[in-house]
């Protein structure tokens, strides 16, 4: 196994194994064949009354796992298979658990809004520590400081360098950005950190959606701060629900004068009327990561899917071999 990590002493612990449960099956088979192994035996399946069954069906005593599971939706019954895998490795006696999250749902229940609120994020990160996880590895977290809500050491890996390099390489957007031509745009202000950093990276202007939040299903715009006239512009954010918001972000710009609208969103959930919403929208690109499997009836010409696989297996390989992640985020090449 070729070690793509920053040199340093080795600390292996035990043979690795990875194991996924079904949120991720597809990418967990990716990341396993850039690592050169094959995924652990395991079964996952329901109970007549519909409690989950676990079986793992090799040993792992010893050895330094991972499992693979995003808890997006169906969020509960991917969250409890999550805890329940961690709890089988447990009582198995692996020696170091690592829970691989390429989507920790819950993520934007970190603060409480109103008296009496439950901070459920917090709660589900001492869940899967007290199931027996014993770090993390997770992508594009809903807001940075969710890292300090575990107890256990995190590893955060970040999805703008797979759009950064997507973009570079983009057949039309290439040639706009050496036209000095492009605008990356937030499209709230909480995502501005993320948006900005994107366009550091890419040496662009910034450009924001001031949105004002109705509920968790619909929103407006108030102001818009920026120029995109007669440019291309990117949205870019880490999560797509409804898509309302969204939508609403690139109808803006489009209003605003940009010629064309992409978004590059991390975490594509889609429910609801999300696939119609983003299919009648202005987008002319929706370019996303495989943290959360796209089914055939939420697949549209308009979405780009980017995988996640070598860039989790890259992180993986470096924890197994105790060697630092940051030289992941400089070397980023996209490729599947």
């Amino acid at each position: 196994m070729i070690n793509m990590c920053n040199t340093g002493k080795s600390n292996i612990i035990g043979d690795i194994k990875i194991f996924a449960a079904n949120a991720n099956q597809q990418l967990a088979r990716g990341v396993v064949k850039h690592l050169g192994l094959e995924l652990g035996k395991s079964e996952t399946s329901r109970f007549s009354d519909g409690e989950i069954k676990m079986v793992v069906d090799e040993t792992v005593r010893g050895s330094d796992v991972f499992i693979i599971q995003s808890t997006c939706p169906p969020v509960n019954e991917n969250l409890m298979e999550l805890l329940i895998m961690l709890d089988a490795m447990r009582r198995s006696s692996a020696g170091r658990i690592t829970a691989v999250i390429p989507y920790f749902g819950y993520a934007r229940q970190d603060r409480r809004t109103r008296p009496h609120d439950p901070i459920s994020a917090k709660l589900v990160a001492d869940m899967i520590t007290s199931a027996g996880a014993s770090r993390i590895l997770a992508m594009d977290l809903h807001c940075p400081q969710l890292q300090g809500f575990f107890n256990i050491p995190l590893d955060h890996l970040r999805g703008i360098y797979l759009f950064e390099s997507y973009v570079r390489k983009h057949e039309v957007l290439s040639q706009e950005i050496a036209a000095d031509n492009v605008v990356i745009v937030s499209p709230d202000f909480g995502s501005v950190a993320r948006c900005k950093h994107f366009a550091d990276n890419l040496n662009l202007p910034l450009a924001i959606v001031d949105k004002r939040r109705l509920d968790d299903k619909k929103s407006e715009i108030d102001h818009f701060i920026g120029d995109v006239k007669g440019k291309s512009a990117i949205l870019l954010d880490d999560v797509l629900a409804t898509g309302g918001s969204l939508c609403n972000a690139a109808a803006t710009v489009m209003e605003q004068g940009a010629k064309a609208v992409y978004a590059c969103i991390t975490h594509p959930i889609l429910c609801g009327d999300a696939v119609q919403t983003i299919k009648n929208s202005p987008l002319s690109e929706l370019v996303v990561l495989d943290t959360v499997e796209l089914p055939p009836e939420k697949q549209l010409d308009q979405i780009k899917v980017l995988s996640v696989a070598k860039y989790v297996s890259d992180a993986i390989n470096c924890i197994h071999n105790s060697r630092s992640i940051g030289g992941l985020f400089s070397s980023m090449s996209g490729e599947d």
